[in-house]
């Protein structure tokens, strides 16, 4: 006869957003053996020593595991131990072949039976491989993901064995754009290539990725726009020498990292639970179209309040505030309370060499560049704001003061007219000038 364990409440996967839900449910009351989380991951990073990973961050794999960096929220770091005395069960090393939301069961490889009363998924993203892409040769060793503990274990390995140091970076996102810092500073030979005509396409105008792809080429970081790479060639070892573009050119790479984004984890609840946009949709409130299922971080589709449609972000941000306010939900719908649906404020960040840039709000609309974004300056500091229908709707700013990123904040959520484009590049001036000129700028937020 199959094992049968119940807990009440249930996470599965071990993306940074389970950790962080148990945080959370830990804070709220929790009694030994009431929760549990259950992955096939052996050990997860992402769960575990979260109190030294800073939540304002994209990923400590490609800034801080690899190489060292900046990081440290101030909490209670979450180990093994943690876990062990707030009672809550891991499941790790489990493979889940099905789960019946129906009677609220999940099924293991070994028989074993898990039951729970309120579910959260929080399995998070995996990568897209070379074999999705049309790559060739994608048995080729010393080519790297960079989306789990394993590879990035892998990798450091790799590096540490190799007398060469020629890397070559495919994609020019978040983890392309920050692992290339990370490894230049580390005296590896850095080659980017992507197919986008600039770096961090998704994100960044024309104007904001000139400065970056400046900067970095004085950093000796090469950098191939508007190019695909197809394939590999190998050595007798079958290790990756060269990697092939699609304009006939070789580059010489030791090792090859793979920025090519990541798709949500949801086939097991695929044809149970409503999806959207890739992800299971949910309300306000992280619950899904399934009684008692609640889905967050990566593969939750929710209502994005200020601009009143559905979107799914992928963000170590979202992560923590969406855990943050399921748990929450789930323990006042038992207490018979209500809490205010969730109000997200899309927000990116990045930190490279010694620059620091964050985003807040939506990159739509006409871009108002300001400030001084030449990469040859000493000290470049500058900023975009976006406008739609004769709104600010996002601003950027690298090199901001804390208040100086607490104010283009609130400017993206407060969404203040603008009569003149003019007008308010001279506002983004006043920004980044004197401390009077900032507090203006907190103050009024008019524009």
């Amino acid at each position: 006869m199959a094992e049968e364990k119940s807990f009440k409440y249930v996470i599965s996967g071990a993306d940074i957003s389970a950790g962080y839900a148990a945080r959370e449910f830990a804070r709220q009351g929790l009694k030994h053996g009431e929760l549990a989380i259950i992955s096939n991951e052996p050990a997860s990073n992402k769960i575990f020593g979260l109190g030294d990973i800073d939540i304002e961050t994209n990923t400590n794999l490609s800034k801080n595991y690899i190489c060292g960096g900046p990081g440290g929220t101030g909490e209670e770091s979450q180990s093994h131990q943690w876990y062990k005395d707030k009672g809550i069960e891991l499941i790790l090393s489990t493979e889940i072949i099905k789960a019946d939301l129906s009677t609220k069961s999940f099924f293991s490889t070994d028989g074993t039976i898990f039951k729970y009363q309120t579910l959260i998924v929080a399995t998070g993203s995996t990568c897209v491989r070379l074999s999705e892409c049309g790559f060739q040769d994608t048995n080729a060793k010393n080519i790297f993901y960079l989306r789990d503990i394993k590879d990035v274990d892998q990798l450091a390995l790799t590096m540490e064995t190799k007398k060469k140091r020629t890397v070559v970076v495919i994609g020019g996102g978040y983890r392309g754009f920050e692992v290339s810092a990370s490894l230049t500073v580390n005296n590896y030979e850095v080659t980017m290539v992507f197919p986008e005509p600039w770096i961090m396409h998704w994100l960044f105008s024309a104007e904001i990725a000139s400065f970056y792809e400046g900067y970095y080429a004085n950093k000796g970081i090469k950098i191939i726009k508007s190019t695909k790479a197809t394939g590999f060639s190998t050595n007798s070892n079958g290790e990756v020498t060269e990697v092939k573009l699609d304009d006939g050119r070789t580059l010489e790479a030791d090792v090859v990292l793979l920025d090519g984004g990541g798709r949500p984890m949801t086939s097991l609840f695929r044809g149970q639970v409503v999806e959207e946009k890739g992800g299971l949709k949910t309300d306000g409130f992280f619950k899904t179209s399934v009684s008692n299922v609640y889905a967050i971080g990566d593969v939750a589709t929710f209502p994005m309040k200020l601009y009143g449609d559905m979107r799914r972000v992928e963000h170590v941000n979202h992560a923590f505030k969406s855990a943050e306010h399921a748990v929450k939900a789930i323990k006042a719908a038992e207490e018979g309370r209500s809490i205010q649906q969730y109000d997200y404020l899309p927000f990116y960040n990045s930190r490279a060499f010694d620059l620091s840039w964050q985003f807040y709000g939506d990159n739509v609309g006409q871009s108002v560049l300001f400030g001084d974004n030449d990469p040859k300056s000493p000290k470049a500091k500058f900023g975009t704001y976006w406008v739609k229908d004769g709104k600010v709707v996002g601003a950027f700013l690298e090199g901001g003061v804390e208040e100086e990123n607490k104010a283009i904040a609130r400017v993206a959520r407060t969404q203040p007219s603008v009569g003149s484009l003019e007008v308010l590049s001279n506002v983004g001036e006043l920004l980044i000038g004197s401390r009077v000129n900032r507090n203006r700028v907190l103050v009024s937020c008019h524009i």
